[in-house]
């Protein structure tokens, strides 16, 4: 029993023992060597750095980052500014100025014009019997146009005709009366009185033969006018009468019975500006072209010019003739003129778009350094889409296309765009 009793106290002893044990390994466990606490430290102390070093980094990325982030905003709105000025500037277009040929033509409008062009009127009294030409008809020169009935004239002609002849019945029988008295006055039959009236009446006699026979020749001439003649060759271009239409010749303003003109030749007046007026010499030849002949040229002879300066259109006046013998010309048809100019005469030509006009005189636009500039110029002669310019200009100017009307010097510009005058798009 008492064995029994004390089993199971040396069994608590045991366990508590055990117990003890196991604690006290556990505080051996848990309580760290020397080594291991100066190990521990250090990983802390690194750790610690580790941190820092970490936050560092972090800070110094944040920073450069924003950093970054300012640089880029501040540099995207400095391209804005500068997109923004840039934009600003005006883009133009320009144009360099085109030098003109060596030998260049000067194209002026003219109408051609009849050699001879003239109306036709009657010189008689009557009314028309016939006409035989119309419009048209090429006549030759004595050829018979129309003819003219006149009843009173050929009254008035035979009644000269019976005065004449009574006339000169008078002036016989005077002249054989002077004649008998002058014999008879040697034998003094009769008185020296009666032969003076003899002869007087003789004179007299003579003198109304005289004035008869002119009546007559004049009568006679105006009969002649029944028939209306061409008076040169040429083509009937109007016929303004009719068969049985009264004719008054002596009316102030006289009807006109035909109108012919001379086309084997043809006149053209054109005026040529001051600027070229020593260009225009008689004899040089000239060339003609026409709309109706878009690739034809017709020769033409510069004759003669006025000498003198139009004091309204500052133009000199100048005829130049064309031959037209095939008749393919006609009158009133409107032409160009292409006179050559001589080798000395070199200029520039600009679209007439560039040109500005204003107080100052004829302006261009041109770009220099970047700025547009206002120069004045001298023009010469106008082209219509184009216009020469005697002075101002270079040939390496770039001139501003269509310029706005409030474009002033030192405005600054952007080219666009450059090209010689004349080239295409």
């Amino acid at each position: 029993m008492l064995k029994q009793g004390n089993a199971p106290m040396e069994s608590d002893d045991r366990n508590a023992t055990a117990t003890g044990e196991t604690k006290a390994l556990v505080r051996v466990v848990a309580e760290p060597t020397v080594d291991e606490q100066t190990d521990e430290k250090n990983s802390k102390r690194v750790f610690s750095r580790g941190v820092l070093l970490f936050l560092a980094v972090a800070a110094l990325g944040l920073a450069v980052v924003v950093l970054f982030g300012m640089h880029s905003r501040l540099a995207a709105e400095t391209r804005l500014v500068q997109a923004t000025d840039q934009a600003a500037i005006p883009s133009v277009s320009v144009v360099r100025p085109q030098a003109a040929s060596r030998a260049r033509d000067l194209v002026l409008p003219g109408n051609t014009q009849a050699f001879i062009d003239s109306p036709i009127y009657a010189r008689t009294n009557g009314y028309l019997k016939q006409w035989y030409v119309d419009i048209g008809t090429r006549v030759r020169k004595g050829e018979l146009l129309a003819e003219i009935e006149t009843p009173e004239l050929d009254q008035q002609l035979r009644q000269a005709q019976a005065e004449l002849a009574t006339a000169q019945a008078n002036l016989n029988l005077s002249q054989i009366t002077a004649e008998r008295d002058q014999s008879l006055l040697k034998t003094h039959s009769v008185s020296t009185q009666e032969r003076d009236n003899a002869v007087n009446a003789l004179v007299a006699n003579k003198a109304t033969v005289d004035s008869n026979q002119a009546n007559v020749a004049r009568l006679d001439q105006l009969q002649s006018f029944e028939k209306v003649y061409a008076p040169f060759d040429g083509i009937i271009t109007a016929r303004s009468t009719d068969v049985g239409a009264l004719i008054d010749a002596g009316a102030n303003a006289p009807k006109e019975l035909f109108h012919i003109a001379a086309i084997s030749k043809l006149r053209i007046y054109v005026a040529v500006p001051e600027v070229y007026s020593r260009y225009a010499i008689s004899g040089v030849s000239v060339n003609l072209t026409l709309d109706e002949y878009p690739d034809e040229t017709f020769e033409g002879t510069l004759v003669r010019n006025s000498n003198a300066i139009d004091a309204v259109s500052r133009t000199l006046l100048v005829e130049v003739d064309a031959d037209n013998s095939k008749g393919r010309l006609m009158p009133g048809a409107y032409v160009q003129i292409h006179l050559k100019l001589p080798l000395d005469a070199r200029s520039l030509t600009v679209p007439s778009n560039v040109l500005i006009f204003r107080r100052e005189g004829l302006q261009v636009a041109i770009v220099r350094n970047g700025k547009a500039e206002l120069v004045v110029v001298k023009p010469g002669h106008d082209y219509g889409d184009s216009m020469e310019i005697l002075a101002g200009l270079q040939p390496e100017d770039d001139v501003i296309l269509s310029p706005s009307d409030s474009l002033i010097s030192g405005t600054p510009v952007q080219v666009g765009n450059a090209k010689r005058a004349g080239e295409r798009e």
